[in-house]
C-alpha cells in the first residue's frame, strides 16, 4: 500500500506544477484591461500607475511574475488582495472554514440522499420506490439550483420563518444559529450532487446484485440488509467513489452561487467579488485553493481505490 501511495504522490506533483502555470497564465490573460485602473480610476495619475505597476510587479517578463508568485506560494505567501489591501493568506484562512463547512455539510447531505435511495432502487428495480428515486434523480440534475435555493428560501425562511435566509454565525460564537443559518444552504448544495450519486448508486448495485457471490450469499440464508450491506455495497463502491470525487469538484464549484444567494462570506463569494473588479492576487489564490483541493481529492480517491480493490494496489 505504501508503495501504491507514492506512486500516486509522484505523478500527483508535476500535475501541480502544471495546474499553478495554468493558473497563473489564465488569471494574466483574462479579459477586463489593467487591474491597476480598476484600483486606481481611468483618471488616475499615470505615476501613480506607473508606481503600483511597479509596486505589483506587473512590468516585469511573465516568467519573472510566475517566479516570484510561486516562491511566494511555497513560502506560504499568496500576497495582497488589490481590493481591500488584506493578505491573502488571513482572508483565505476565515473564508475558507465557511466554504468548508458548506461543502462538507452539502456531502454529508448528498449521500444521505443517495445512498439510501439508490441502494433501495437497486434492490427493488421497477418498483414504486425505484420509480419515485429515478424520477428525483432526473429532477435534481435538470432543476437549477439557485432555483431550488430561493424556494427553500421563500418556504421555510418567508412562508414559514423557520430558518433565517440569509447570514453566516461562525460555529464558535452559537453553534445553535451557525447551523439554523446552514441548514438550507447546505440542502440547496448537496441536493443537486445527490442526483448524480443516486444514479450511480443504483447502476453500480444492481451490476453487483446479478454476481453469482450474491446469490450465494443469499441461498446461505444471510439476511437482505447483511447481503446488500457488507457483500454488495463495498464492492459497488468503487464506480461511487469516482463519482464522489467529481461530485467534491462541483460542490466547490457550486458554493459560489449558494454563498451569493444566502449571503455566507466564504470563497465562492470572494472568487465572484475579486473576478468583477480583476483583483489577480486574490483570483490566483483562490484558484490554487480549488485546485489543491480537487487535486487532493482525486489523490484520496485513487488510495480509495487501492483500499477497496487490492488488485488496484497491486496492478
Amino acid at each position: 500500500m505504501k508503495r501504491f501511495i507514492m506512486r500516486r504522490l509522484m505523478s500527483f506533483l508535476p500535475t501541480v506544477f502544471i495546474v499553478t502555470v495554468l493558473v497563473y497564465a489564465m488569471a494574466l490573460l483574462a479579459p477586463g484591461g489593467d487591474p491597476v485602473s480598476y484600483m486606481l480610476g481611468d483618471s488616475a495619475d499615470p505615476e501613480l500607475v506607473e508606481h503600483f505597476r511597479k509596486e505589483l510587479r506587473l512590468d516585469d517578463p511573465v516568467y519573472v511574475q510566475y517566479g516570484h508568485w510561486i516562491g511566494g506560494v511555497l513560502t506560504g505567501d499568496l500576497g495582497y488582495s488589490i481590493r481591500t489591501n488584506e493578505k491573502m493568506t488571513s482572508v483565505l484562512r476565515s473564508r475558507m472554514a465557511v466554504t468548508l463547512e458548506l461543502a462538507t455539510g452539502a456531502l454529508v447531505v448528498a449521500l444521505l440522499i443517495a445512498l439510501p435511495i439508490g441502494i433501495y432502487s437497486a434492490a427493488r428495480p421497477n418498483s414504486i420506490g425505484d420509480n419515485v428515486g429515478t424520477v428525483f434523480a432526473i429532477a435534481g440534475a435538470a432543476l437549477p439550483p439557485f432555483w431550488l435555493g430561493v424556494m427553500l428560501i421563500y418556504v421555510f425562511a418567508v412562508r414559514l420563518g423557520w430558518l433565517p435566509s440569509q447570514g453566516f454565525v461562525p460555529f464558535a460564537e452559537d453553534p445553535v444559529l451557525n447551523l439554523k443559518g446552514m441548514i438550507l444552504p447546505m440542502i440547496m448544495t448537496g441536493a443537486t450532487g445527490a442526483a448524480n450519486l443516486t444514479r450511480q448508486t443504483r447502476s453500480a448495485m444492481l451490476e453487483v446484485l446479478r454476481q453469482d457471490y450474491i446469490r450465494t450469499a443469499y441461498s446461505k440464508g444471510l439476511a437482505e440488509g447483511r447481503v446488500l450491506l457488507r457483500h454488495s455495497l463495498k464492492n459497488a463502491m468503487i464506480p461511487v467513489i469516482t463519482v464522489l470525487g467529481l461530485t467534491v469538484a462541483r460542490l466547490l464549484g457550486g458554493t459560489a452561487i449558494t454563498e451569493i444567494i444566502f449571503g455566507l462570506p466564504g470563497l465562492g463569494q470572494m472568487a465572484v467579488q475579486s473576478a468583477i473588479v480583476r483583483d489577480i492576487p486574490a483570483i490566483q489564490a483562490l484558484l490554487v485553493v480549488f485546485a489543491g483541493t480537487v487535486l487532493t481529492v482525486n489523490l484520496l480517491v485513487d488510495v480509495a481505490y487501492g483500499i477497496l480493490d487490492p488488485r488496484i494496489r497491486y496492478a
